[in-house]
């Protein structure tokens, strides 16, 4: 059921929040080189534009939303959408079971990186792996396994990753093989990843990145939903003003930095 004017102008509303939280967070003291604003065009045209202007670098969304397989927000016609933004990256959500027959995915976001690079536009992918048997033994023993194979099929597929932003893993050495996957000739020698957070606990987002932090080829997280979410609820319910969210927010995400960026 498509969202009303009033809802599309508050989703708007709350997406411009957290884009303000940005400019807060750079004053406490992150880099704006080691800033990222990802949004899509539907409701984030003005913030891409914006973020460009700004220097940020920019992820434009792809992916029709809440999709199980794969699929361009605007079809064929997805390469006009991004060449009127020119993003740093162009992003594509993908669900994936690697024991499931993915040719059709494969095959559009093969024509995606095809088209982004031929245009000197990066390609960030964001996988997430179907969980097999019980949640907490795979995320600490499994999913990355899996990662691996989706990542091997994908290349064999002809789709070249730019950065790879891959839900948290526990242990150092299982990022150590994912970069290693990631950055498996020398045409993809600077291949990154980047941590994302999932929507989880602070605790398990923060445990990610520390174990994370150390390996060479991790560049980053995107926690999203981590920090603004119960910002932005607060707002709604009037707990807290659009200032105190944005305040609220840019804290938050500096404190991630900090655990980033304090290495060892």
């Amino acid at each position: 059921e498509p969202l009303t004017e009033e809802q599309i102008e508050t989703v708007k509303k709350y997406k411009n929040i957290i884009y303000k939280a940005i400019d807060r967070a750079i004053e406490l003291g992150i880099p704006r080189e080691s800033s990222a604003v990802l949004v899509d065009e539907i409701y984030g045209m003005d913030i891409l534009k914006d973020a460009r202007s700004k220097d940020l670098v920019t992820m434009q969304t792809v992916e029709k939303s809440g999709k199980d397989e794969f699929e361009l927000e605007f079809g064929d016609e997805f390469g006009a959408h991004l060449l009127a933004i020119k993003p740093t990256y162009a992003k594509a959500l993908v669900r994936y079971d690697i024991s499931a027959d993915n040719t059709v995915q494969l095959g559009r976001l093969k024509q995606l990186s095809d088209f982004v690079h031929v245009n000197n536009i990066g390609l960030l992918i964001e996988p997430l792996i179907k969980t097999r048997g019980e949640q907490q033994d795979f995320d600490h023993n499994e999913r990355y396994k899996d990662l691996i194979v989706m990542m091997k099929e994908m290349q064999d597929a002809g789709i070249e990753a730019d950065v790879w932003k891959i839900e948290g893993l526990y242990e150092q050495s299982q990022y150590e093989e994912v970069v290693t996957v990631a950055r498996n000739t020398e045409n993809r020698k600077d291949v990154m990843v980047i941590i994302l957070g999932r929507n989880e606990t602070k605790e398990h987002v923060t445990q990610w990145i520390n174990s994370g932090k150390n390996v060479e080829g991790v560049a980053g997280f995107a926690v999203g939903r981590t920090i603004f979410w119960e910002p932005l609820v607060s707002l709604k319910d009037g707990k807290l003003t659009e200032d105190e969210a944005v305040t609220k927010i840019a804290a938050d995400y500096f404190e991630y930095y900090q655990i980033f960026i304090n290495k060892g």
